[in-house]
This record gives structure tokens, sequence and C-alpha cells, in this order.
């Protein structure tokens, strides 16, 4: 057991959000845990809700001492540095970590492996079923989608004024989605652009062929049905001569501009850069030369959904107040880089 006294800067946040401020190693999923079996006590009473507390409560909490542990170099949490670490979180990884959250917003970063929503075929829970049973909201919605192979960034809306204006940002622009990915070779083609955080990267654009089943088609030339997609993109580093025979992989950071199904995935193989650990766009053989960090095949493509940024949000949108932000993680590649 451990305890503590809530701190002003505390005060009016619910316990879990508190708990995880003074114990930051400590995850939401243990603590629902602990309030479902009613182990955490304010002033000595059980609590079995997500309820807000005060400055000056003292806080118990009745959990094995090992989640209050740091986690080891192949355990770091989602906010550490991805190069040469394994997944986040404990073993087997959480399925989110909180980024950011708000009355109306939640952000976290999701394992790859987790559906965001369910499908056909699809077997467990999903990211947004486990978030509505966490949080106690079956209100609770996804502002937009990743795959599931894809870790990264979601944002999910905790009633639906909020949703609507969350979805209307994306519509407008207003809210730029960008990605981490490990690629093949060092892609060099497109034009200089300035991003609107003045980030200068290269724009690719082609034309998307989406069948009714199955994986994309990219053409440069355009056939009939074809959806156009523009890419940004900028190679963040280089990995030299780690690929078979010899060639070098990039770590890059990609834009979308258009958000069509599986454009960075597709656009990359296209240009004959597919993201390390991708076998529907990529080549099994190549992802063969390549180790997790546990020394097994690499399961996932290494692609994730790594920034938000937010732009001039309108005074009457609900999310005014994120006007200018942005949220970044690291990527944590599951692949040994040296």
């Amino acid at each position: 057991m451990r305890d503590f006294i809530v701190s002003s800067k505390s005060a009016g946040k619910k316990v879990i959000r508190a708990a995880i401020l003074e114990f930051p190693n400590l995850t939401p999923s243990s603590l629902q845990k602990a309030l479902k079996h009613k182990d955490i006590r304010i002033n000595g009473k059980r609590i079995s809700s997500d309820i807000p507390v005060s400055e000056g409560d003292r806080v118990e909490l009745w959990l094995p001492e090992v989640l209050f542990e740091k986690k080891s170099d192949n355990e770091v949490s989602a906010q550490s540095s991805g190069i040469g670490k394994a997944a986040s979180g404990s073993s087997p990884m959480d399925d989110y970590k909180v980024v950011f959250e708000s009355d109306d917003l939640l952000l976290v970063n999701k394992r790859q492996g987790l559906a965001v929503h369910g499908g056909k075929g699809m077997d467990g829970d999903c990211l947004i079923d486990i978030l509505r049973r966490d949080y106690h909201n079956p209100s609770l919605d996804l502002c937009h989608r990743i795959d599931m192979n894809t870790g990264g960034l979601i944002l999910t809306a905790k009633n639906k004024q909020s949703l609507e204006d969350a979805i209307a940002l994306f519509k407008a622009d207003l809210i730029t989605k960008r990605y981490r990915c490990l690629v093949r070779g060092v892609p060099t083609v497109g034009e200089h652009v300035i991003c609107q955080d003045e980030a200068i990267m290269k724009e690719i654009s082609a034309y998307l062929e989406k069948p009714r089943t199955g994986n994309v088609f990219i053409h440069d030339i355009p056939k009939e049905g074809d959806l156009p997609i523009t890419s940004r993109y900028r190679v963040l580093h280089t990995y030299k001569g780690i690929g078979p025979d010899g060639e070098d992989v990039s770590d890059i950071e990609v834009e979308l501009v258009t958000g069509r199904t599986h454009q960075i995935r597709a656009q990359f193989a296209h240009l004959g850069h597919p993201i390390l650990g991708d076998g529907n766009y990529g080549r099994n053989q190549y992802n063969l030369n390549f180790r997790n960090l546990r020394g097994g095949k690499v399961r996932y493509q290494q692609l994730f959904a790594s920034t938000l940024l937010f732009g001039k949000i309108p005074k009457e949108n609900i999310h005014s107040r994120l006007s200018g932000r942005h949220f970044a993680i690291e990527p944590l590649y599951d692949v040994k880089l040296s």
C-alpha cells in the first residue's frame, strides 16, 4: 500500500488522474481495476468510482508494489523514446496510455495490434470498448481512426457535442495528423513545401484505387474512380547499412494532406520505400532480415500516429482552447536498429 496527500495542483481532479500525477508508473487500467475491487480509499473510506479529490485528502492505494516501480528499458512508457526500446507499459503492453484529458476530450496512445473499433471477425475487446468501460462512459466515441496494427494517437470525445465539434475540425483541416515510420531506403522525391508549423517537408501526390475488399492500389496517372492523394514527408534519421546487402533504413515523419485508406503504407511502397514490417504492401522476404527487440520476427508494420496539430479554432467551437496546441509521442519501434 502507498498513500499520498492531495496537493493544490491535483485538487478537483479525479482520483485516477491525481494518483498518476503522484505515481507516474501507475496506469489507468490498473487503477480502474483497483476501484472495481474497492482497493482505493479516500480519508479511510473505500470508493468504487473515479470521483474528484480535494486538497488535503488522504488517498490510499492498496495495489501490488510492483505497479509503482519504474519500468525497465524493455518496458518503457508510451512517452519514452522509441528507438532501441520495446513496447510500452507492463508485459504484455498496456492497451493505451493517456496523453491528454479534458472535460470533453480524451487523447490516448494505443498499442499496436489493438483495433480501435469492432468489426467482422474481430476477437476480444477493441479500444473504444475498453475506454468506455474504464471511464464508465458509454457516450465516449472515436473522433477518427487508425489501423489495428498502427500504434499511436487516437482522439476520443466524451459527449455528443464534443464529438461533433471535433469532427468539424477534422473536416475543416484544423487538425493535422502526422505519422512516424521506418521505411526501406531513403526517399528523395517530391517538391519542398512549408507546413503550418514552418516544418519543411517534401510533398508527393498520386491517385488511389480502392477496391471493395483487399489492398488499395496507387497510380501515377488517374484511372476512372481513383481518388487523389497527397502526403508530405521529411527524413529524420537514416540508419546506414542495416538492411539486406547494406541497404539503408530511414525514420521518416509523414503528414497527411488527404487521409485515404492505407495511404501512407501504399504510397511509400509504390515509391519503392515500403514500411518495415508491412507484409501487405511490403515484402516478407525483406522483413525477415530484421528482428524485434526480443530476437523474434517483426510482428507489426513500424508505423505510428505520432502527432496532432491543432490550428486556429473558431471561438464557437467547444475545443477553441486547444487552438495552436500540438500533442506528440515518440514511436516505440519494435525492431533492432543496430
